[in-house]
């Protein structure tokens, strides 16, 4: 693996873990919900980011490519927060910068271990010279 796609890969990791761990510090000891019980918080905040933990531990760039759809769900969670949420601004803030740096790390890690494996799209171009070759040579026979 060559040295951009580890830093990466450390990245992407070491903001996943420290989104999860500040998810619990802020659900759980800064901000607690009396009106929510903890089944549900775990549910609502802690279980989807869980989802994909096996294949980021394990390299599989397919799973770093949709962890950033996840992530989405807890980027536009910090940025409502600091919109709306005068009192957790900072905590917002934290958030936001976390689930930019596991985006920045799953995107570019996906794309560039992608690469090193042999993954990757097929352009349209050659999808479609392919195809005419097989409808010539089927044609023929």
């Amino acid at each position: 693996m060559k040295l951009t796609t580890l830093f990466y890969q450390r990245l992407a990791l070491s903001s996943y873990f420290l989104l999860i761990a500040w998810l619990l510090i802020w659900h759980f000891l800064l901000t607690p919900d009396k009106s929510t019980s903890t089944l549900f918080t775990l549910l609502l905040w802690i279980l989807p980011i869980l989802l994909p933990f096996k294949g980021l531990v394990q390299s599989k760039p397919y799973t770093y490519a949709w962890t950033n759809f996840i992530v989405m769900y807890y980027l536009l969670h910090g940025l409502t927060a600091v919109y709306a949420i005068e009192g957790e601004r900072i905590y917002a803030f934290v958030e936001i910068v976390l689930c930019c740096g596991l985006f920045t790390g799953c995107s570019y890690f996906a794309r560039l271990r992608g690469r090193e494996l042999g993954l990757g799209i097929r352009k349209l171009k050659e999808e479609l010279l392919e195809e005419q070759q097989a409808f010539e040579n089927h044609k023929r026979d």
